[in-house]
């Protein structure tokens, strides 16, 4: 079974979850009617939804029903989510993100960078109806450190980092946002023990941080030219680890252990789960981001 079926298949488990986060996701956006609908194509374009999708499995795991507060918090991290690309997309002057045009190609980098404000208006909005300062306390610390970590990595550019550099970027970058996703989760469900969770997400992203740097450098991954982020001066862990641009497969060999040692802690992170289906299907998904 390839990686989209088993995706799927996982995906299956907390169907109505997603839906109602689509659902909630597309009525959110009102703009005018010339990137509207643009815009809402742009959403549904291929989209992973992981963040959601490791969040309801880890909510019910924890025998957790998700309420409408679940999903509007869902939907605001799936907007911050979507955001950043936009504006990622802006930076990098991307022309294909998910296999089409980007925004910025469809239309400008000024008609970009506003749509991407807009989202993150809508996101704040979503945050603050849920009211519960810790939560937005939170998505505001991982918004900090997502700017934080693009800043840097623009000033980093065609430079090797260390590999303690690179850790830091990819919790900024990517973890922190897992992380926000499912502690805040389990924050607004009443849960203050949540130190496995913190320990699951954190990991989480960064394996899937690390497997998509891999993938980056391999024929692997079809939506993204090969080697697209060396071309723009981004060193990753393959190209830290053989310490250059060229001969990358001692390099990739060992971001896979790297990889590896992550997808480990978070399946140890996951034992105090009771045994379910859920539980599983996180696994699973562990298993699939182990697979390079």
């Amino acid at each position: 079974m390839n990686f989209n079926k088993k995706y799927n298949k996982i995906s299956e488990l907390v169907k109505n979850d997603l839906l109602k986060l689509e659902d909630e996701l597309l009525s959110s956006i009102n703009l005018a009617a010339e990137i509207n609908e643009t815009l809402k194509t742009f959403l549904t374009n291929k989209p992973k939804r992981i963040r959601p999708l490791v969040s309801f499995l880890y909510l019910r795991a924890s025998n957790i029903e998700p309420d409408k507060r679940q999903y509007a918090f869902q939907t605001a991290i799936e907007i911050i989510h979507n955001a950043s690309l936009i504006h990622d997309d802006v930076v990098d002057e991307s022309d294909i993100r998910r296999g089409s045009k980007t925004l910025n190609k469809i239309f400008n980098n000024k008609t970009a960078i506003l749509t991407g404000d807009y989202l993150l208006s809508i996101a704040l909005e979503k945050l603050n109806s849920l009211n519960s300062p810790e939560t937005i306390s939170m998505c505001a610390n991982t918004l900090a450190n997502m700017c934080i970590g693009e800043v840097n990595q623009y000033f980093s550019k065609f430079k090797i980092p260390t590999l303690e550099q690179y850790l830091k970027k990819t919790e900024q970058k990517t973890a922190k946002l897992f992380q926000t996703a499912v502690c805040g989760a389990m924050q607004l469900s009443g849960k203050t023990a949540i130190t496995e969770a913190e320990n699951f997400s954190h990991a989480f992203g960064m394996a899937f941080q690390i497997r998509d740097d891999i993938l980056n450098l391999t024929a692997l991954n079809s939506l993204k030219p090969s080697q697209n982020d060396i071309s723009e001066g981004i060193y990753n862990a393959p190209v830290i680890f053989a310490g250059n641009t060229s001969n990358l497969d001692e390099g990739i060999e060992k971001t896979k252990t790297l990889l590896n040692n992550y997808v480990v802690e978070a399946e140890k992170a996951l034992s105090n789960l009771e045994d379910n289906k859920y539980k599983l299907a996180l696994k699973e998904l562990l298993g699939i981001l182990n697979h390079v």
